[in-house]
């Protein structure tokens, strides 16, 4: 399978991008007696809301934009990706974020409230573990030759063969900012054999301190006994994220939709999965462990950082050439709000 990325929809080099979209300070709060669905909010996202002094709008905001179903033209889009990335928590309850690759139309929705995927079962994935029939799952849409990107999470339904579908539970987009531009290629390149790693090897630290962006997973168990995960995207300049030589990562919060979604999930169950890429060459290192959410860093600060997480891997795999995809970065695709923040080293 050959492919490549479309030059039709790209951002504008001059500079501009759309903003994310956070709540107007002009939202009135919906009384009781309007018809609105519930707040699709659990404690820990009310609690970072509650933090930054915008939960009381973000509770209206959130009634409107994060949906049990998705908008045709989320629909739409998910049909044309090339990859996907997912959000997957294991039998012993660590989670996981992966990517999975596919000619455009490998993921389709028939219906507003069910994504379609081929989603083979890969058990050199430590993310494939929890993607049982009935397990729940997120998913990030993401094109990084346009910046767009929509998320949700749902019900995984296993269907024979490879075929698999998702029942949504959530659906939301997202905004563009701290996405680097960069084209694709699909390719057959076959897969090597996973490295599991007792630490960060040389490597695996180089592609971190290089790295631009990378995916990260969460959850939160629920009140009432459902389980909702997330997968998000992070981004910023080359060297955002901080190697400890404990092996400790620290990454700094940049101003998002105020949703908090990830540090939300955070905040009730401190685990996380993150996912680094090796955009030419298709190679993925995944991490499980735990999270601590920082204020400040003392001594430290990094340009736009409004808090900081620290991460600490527990389980460490190297999966190269995992990817029948490769990106290259466009000239001059760099984020223009990658380029209001800044780095450890300035």
């Amino acid at each position: 399978m050959n492919g490549t990325a479309s030059s039709t929809a790209r951002e504008s080099r001059a500079g501009a991008e759309p903003q994310c979209m956070v709540a107007p300070a002009g939202v009135p709060v919906q009384s009781v007696q309007d018809a609105e669905p519930p707040s699709p909010w659990h404690a820990g996202e009310v609690a970072m809301q509650r933090l930054e002094g915008v939960a009381e709008r973000m509770d209206s905001v959130g009634r409107k934009v994060v949906r049990p179903f998705m908008p045709d033209q989320h629909r739409e889009f998910f049909a044309q990706l090339p990859f996907a990335v997912l959000g997957a928590v294991d039998p012993q309850g660590d989670v996981w974020a992966t990517l999975r690759s596919g000619t455009p139309g490998f993921l389709h929705s028939p219906g507003p409230r069910v994504l379609d995927a081929q989603l083979p079962r890969v058990p050199d994935d430590p993310a494939d573990a929890g993607m049982q029939d009935g397990s729940e799952i997120a998913l990030l849409g993401i094109e990084l030759h346009t910046r767009r990107r929509n998320r949700m999470n749902g019900v995984l339904r296993r269907g024979p063969q490879a075929s698999a579908h998702i029942d949504v539970v959530q659906s939301f987009g997202n905004c563009p900012q701290y996405i680097q531009l960069r084209d694709f290629q699909l390719t057959n390149t076959p897969a090597d054999e996973p490295q599991w790693l007792p630490s960060l090897d040389g490597a695996a630290g180089q592609l971190i301190a290089a790295a631009d962006s990378f995916y990260v997973a969460s959850y939160a168990d629920l009140p009432d006994g459902h389980r909702q995960v997330d997968v998000s995207h992070r981004g910023g300049l080359t060297g955002f994220v901080r190697v400890g030589e404990d092996g400790t990562l620290t990454v700094p919060e940049f101003a998002g939709n105020l949703f908090f979604n990830t540090l939300g999930n955070f905040t009730v169950n401190p685990k996380a999965g993150l996912v680094f890429v090796d955009f030419e060459g298709g190679h993925l290192l995944q991490m499980t462990g735990t999270v601590r959410i920082l204020e400040r860093l003392p001594g430290s600060a990094v340009q736009g950082a409004q808090r900081y997480w620290q991460f600490t891997p527990r389980r460490i795999v190297w999966r190269r050439n995992a990817l029948g995809i490769r990106w290259q970065r466009q000239e001059q695709g760099i984020s223009p709000a990658a380029l209001r923040t800044g780095t450890w080293s300035r």
